[in-house]
């Protein structure tokens, strides 16, 4: 998997380059098949497989010389699914060999797939406590989770752990036919990490941390033969719980190398939630005693944090919010004022502050609606707030309100004196001119309607049809509200009919909610049509709700089925965050720094009548730095998620590997044949600060092998100017080697992978001492709408310094700050031929007292 290509790295004048810098693929690739290394965006120093979708590194082990990478893959696609375990090896952590597919997803007899092979650890079993294998021939074992779909006969839906065994060095696996061996009969339980437990005070034991995802909370279980497992205890929730927490791991450290200082650390990835939006990691310091992990570093969850207080909700009314409850439900779901706490039927509310909290279960799940605050000055960075209840999220191309698309009302939207006969409609059958247009029955009409329940004398019995006048098709969509009952054997729709023949068709959804439906009518441009609703069904559902059908160029967009909070700016919804299926609120942080300055609102909406169909919201508060910031995180960037650690790693080290990708946008990065990356792995240690014991981390020591220190550039101690220095050094697979003091500067840094127009932006604010990684002008970043966007951490000078250390590899940027102690990860998708490196000061005059940037040889597809 190392194919020689030519090196992408100039280093000006004062680069010598080898002959093997030149070497090329000596046939050139077919188009349907082409060289790795001539991939736009794929990267030279971090791990991607050929081709095909990769998120969460599982199974980590070392094992006969061998570092082992499995990983969650996808063999069919450049999207998440079809998951099975993909793998990969190397002798240092660096080189790469992809391997054959390792362990398949689980399908019947008809082809049909019943069990997805979800996340999990890999063990070698020396003392062959499972049996799987011998003294003599050791196995190794995977313990990974079953996720069984809803073909499986007996446990569909459910997540639970299984195991598999290789006895040939983990390139062929077998799954243990009584799987699986741990299961709670819940569909959020995974990950497994397992390790083996030196017991002090007894027979030692395995022990596996795992997560039931939407409760927030790592299970922990023992097992002397990885078959059979008792539980010992949970942790959580705790710090950040915004989103579900996943990939679970359980290690010790011994404080700066002590090893009479012997601290363990918990690691918790979170997704969304994390500190930079979307996906991320953070970690526990504490103590395990062989049953219980008990953290040092929890944050208080009832602690506000600085800043002005926009709706706390605790002076017993709502206080200047326009509350829009349900037209069917004049109480719900927001009531007339805020709740205390839990409201009659709904499960124990936790996690709000204070007096009062929006609670959307007024009436239970069934009713919906909105509130709105009043306008206000977006003034600091961040809207930080807690937030519960139900997990459901605006669609894509849905509506939070009920608004029509824009272009001509036909027939008035029924809003006009007298009848439908009067207006030129022809009916048939039970259906009465006097009785319609309707002023009753469908919620979110608006105004009259048409009603086939009111239409007639015998509601749900009525059958007939109602016709209307003909009208000329002048555009090319026709919107319109529909409710009512839902049939497909034509006994209950609406009709469009050309020439008198029906062309499109709509039926309701079996719901007293009108919701917009759309017709492309554009094959019919220009001919005369007319509005049929037939109505042959009786029972229960037997009737349809028709109203205000608009003939425009624009489709008309649903009304979502969501439960959000949402800020507004400008009518656009530019923020929003749901609950977690869950009555704890917990904290989310906005960056909302791009719209300092503008007017905006607080909107939160509950659409959804169905289960978790409502919404908890507390504590509003503008502040100037994130709520989540005083938890400890593994990174502070937006790519930097699943990081677990390698099982046996020689010398006692703890090696950690992460996905480098984003929950938020991960399925729509702009790469070609394949998707999802690895950051470089990474030694951690613990040493002592002065909020205690905290991570530090550096890149493995065996990536030192690819510097080509000849070829390096290394700049003299200078003052750098306001503005943009150019280096006489470019490149876009190079390490940089910085150290910096911020003179008179009120920002300085580096600027990376540009170009006369772009370029990634490393840059330190000297007034809040925050480094940041802005990517908003970096290259490819409307790709998705998450992706723009700027990551920046609290860095404290040392000395007056700042020590920087980057790793830029041609669609990434990884920064190690003050030896490690800060990390922020982040992809970037720069133009081609974008390698320029630059220094830059604002605001006065920087200093810049060393600087090195070491061209690196390819360790995978280019070198």
């Amino acid at each position: 998997m190392t194919r020689r290509t030519k090196a992408l790295l100039s280093l000006g004048t004062a680069v010598a380059l080898t002959a093997a810098s030149f070497a090329v693929a000596t046939s050139p690739a077919r188009a349907t098949d082409p060289d790795p290394a001539t991939q736009q965006y794929r990267p030279y120093l971090h791990y991607t497989p050929e081709k095909n979708w990769m998120n969460d590194p599982n199974g980590l082990v070392y094992h006969n010389g061998k570092y082992h990478m499995y990983y969650q893959y996808n063999p069919n696609g450049t999207r998440w699914g079809d998951m099975s375990w993909g793998h990969a090896s190397s002798t240092d952590l660096i080189h790469w060999q992809e391997q054959p597919l390792a362990i398949s997803r689980g399908l019947n007899g008809n082809g049909q797939a019943i069990e997805e092979i979800f996340s999990g650890s890999v063990v070698e079993d020396p003392l062959n406590s499972s049996g799987f294998g011998s003294l003599q021939n050791p196995p190794l074992v995977a313990i990974y989770t079953s996720n069984y779909t809803s073909a499986h006969p007996t446990l569909a839906g459910q997540q639970a752990q299984s195991l598999a065994f290789s006895l040939d060095d983990g390139q062929s696996w077998t799954k243990y036919s009584g799987n699986p061996v741990l299961t709670r009969n819940t569909s959020s339980f995974r990950d497994p990490k397992v390790f083996w437990y030196d017991n002090p005070s007894g027979p030692d034991y395995w022990v596996m941390a795992a997560v039931e995802a939407d409760e927030h909370r790592v299970l922990l279980y023992k097992s002397s033969n990885l078959k059979d497992w008792s539980y010992l205890s949970d942790f959580g929730p705790a710090n950040a719980f915004g989103g579900q927490w996943e990939c679970p791991d359980l290690f010790p450290l011994a404080v700066d190398g002590d090893p009479n200082n012997i601290k363990w650390v918990l690691t918790v990835n979170i997704n969304p939630g994390a500190v930079a939006g979307g996906s991320g990691g953070q970690y526990f310091v504490g103590t395990f005693n062989g049953t219980t992990f008990t953290a040092e570093n929890i944050d208080p969850a009832d602690q506000l944090p600085a800043g002005n207080v926009l709706a706390g909700f605790n002076g017993g009314s709502y206080g200047g919010w326009n509350v829009q409850n349900d037209p069917a439900n004049s109480s719900g779901p927001w009531g007339s004022a805020p709740a205390a706490g839990s409201l009659p039927g709904q499960m124990a509310v936790a996690g709000n502050v204070g007096a009062g909290l929006v609670n959307g279960f007024h009436g239970g799940d069934n009713p919906v609606g909105t509130m709105e605050s009043a306008p206000f000055s977006v003034d600091k960075d961040y809207l930080n707030f807690l937030v519960g209840g139900g997990k459901h999220p605006q669609g894509p191309g849905e509506q939070s309100g009920n608004q029509a698309p824009p272009g001509y009302l036909l027939f008035d939207g029924f809003d006009y004196p007298g009848t439908l006969s009067d207006a030129g409609w022809q009916l048939t059958g039970d259906f009465q001119a006097a009785l319609n247009p309707s002023t009753s029955g469908g919620e979110f009409a608006i105004g009259k309607r048409i009603n086939t329940f009111e239409g007639g004398p015998y509601q749900d019995n009525n059958v007939g049809t109602v016709t209307s006048p003909e009208f000329y098709l002048t555009n090319t969509n026709i919107g319109f509200l529909l409710g009512g009952g839902q049939r497909y054997d034509g006994q209950l729709q609406v009709e469009l009919l050309v020439g008198g023949v029906p062309v499109r068709t709509a039926t309701g959804r079996n719901s007293g909610d009108l919701n917009w439906q759309n017709w492309d009518v554009s094959p019919w441009y220009g001919q005369i049509a007319r509005i049929r609703i037939v109505d042959n069904a009786t029972g229960p559902w037997g009737h349809l709700t028709l109203d205000n059908m608009v003939l425009g160029s624009e489709p008309a967009k649903v009304r979502s089925s969501e439960t959000t909070v949402n800020l507004v700016v400008n009518g656009q919804t530019v923020r929003t965050a749901t609950g977690a299926d869950s009555e704890r609120l917990a904290w989310t942080a906005w960056d909302v720094s791009a719209f300092k300055g503008s007017q905006a609102t607080i909107r939160i909406v509950d659409n959804n009548r169905g289960g978790w169909g409502h919404i908890l919201a507390d504590e509003f508060v503008s502040s100037d730095t994130s709520r989540l910031e005083p938890h400890d995180w593994l990174d502070w960037g937006r790519d930097y998620y699943a990081t677990v650690s390698f099982n046996n790693a020689p010398g006692g080290k703890r090696i950690m590997l992460g996905w480098m990708n984003n929950w938020d946008y991960g399925q729509d990065t702009p790469t070609s044949t394949w998707r999802g990356t690895m950051a470089l792995p990474r030694e951690v240690v613990l040493t002592q600060t002065p909020d205690g014991p905290r991570l530090r981390q550096q890149v493995v020591s065996q990536a030192d092998a690819l510097k080509n220190t000849s070829a390096a550039y290394t700049a003299p101690a200078q003052d750098i100017q306001p503005g943009t220095a150019a280096l006489p050094a470019t490149g876009d697979v190079v390490q940089i080697d910085a150290e910096f003091s911020p003179g008179t500067a009120s920002s300085f840094g580096l600027k990376v992978l540009g170009n006369a127009s772009q370029s990634t932006r490393i840059g330190y604010a000297t007034a809040t001492q925050r480094l940041s990684i802005d990517r908003s002008n970096s290259g490819n970043v409307v790709f998705h709408p998450a992706f723009s966007s700027v990551e920046d951490a609290r860095v404290d000078l040392i000395n007056g310094r700042l020590r920087m250390r980057l790793y830029v590899d041609r669609a990434s940027v990884e920064l190690f700050a003050q030896d490690g102690l800060a990390t922020i990860t982040d992809q970037v998708f720069p133009a081609a031929g974008a390698n320029s490196i630059s220094v830059f000061s604002e605001g006065g005059i920087a200093h810049l007292e060393s600087l090195t940037v070491t061209p690196l040889y390819p360790a995978m597809w280019g070198g």
